[in-house]
């Protein structure tokens, strides 16, 4: 019986690693579709072939990518929609969240839930953005703010929540 601990242990680290490979597929699948969309079906534009190399640099399988895009081609697909959204961490981090949703009421209300629950609220639009600069792969720090390392964990600990969301692509923080 002395295998079976050890089985044991790697069944669990794989299903924990599973979970978070069907998290970034998911969260691709839906991006890929949202650029076909946007591209009307043009599977060569460069939005398009980005993201589709954003997934194969995870390993998401082709048959997933394919999945994807067919889905975006259909007529009868929700649309989705791009949203932002501004808010102020632990010793007044600026952090941008940025996610794709079907339901813009539903997706607020979660973010809000989420940093309501580490004393946080959202800001207003505009009031955390002018600490970054928009770029091809998302929003870069402009102006860097050094924390504690209590500040840090706690920064941690919400990102963490943050990217745990379905709807959240990606967050960003002004922390060096």
């Amino acid at each position: 019986m002395s295998g079976h601990n050890k089985w044991s242990k790697i069944k669990h680290k794989k299903a924990t690693s599973d979970a978070q490979k069907s998290k970034h597929f998911s969260k691709l699948s839906r991006l890929i579709t949202v650029e076909v969309k946007r591209a009307e079906g043009d599977r060569n534009s460069a939005s398009v072939r980005k993201v589709v190399e954003q997934a194969k640099a995870i390993n998401m399988p082709n048959e997933n990518i394919e999945k994807a895009i067919k889905r975006a081609e259909q007529s009868d697909t929700q649309e989705m929609e791009s949203v932002v959204y501004e808010a102020y961490g632990p010793e007044g981090v600026a952090m941008v969240i940025e996610g794709l949703t079907d339901n813009r009421n539903r997706t607020a209300a979660e973010i809000k839930s989420i940093l309501s629950k580490h004393s946080m609220e959202l800001a207003q639009p505009g009031s955390a953005l002018w600490a970054f600069e928009r770029t091809e792969e998302g929003y870069k720090t402009t102006t860097p703010t050094s924390l504690t390392n209590e500040a840090k964990e706690k920064l941690s600990v919400i990102l963490d929540n943050l990217e745990n969301n379905d709807d959240v692509q990606a967050t960003y923080n002004n922390a060096e």
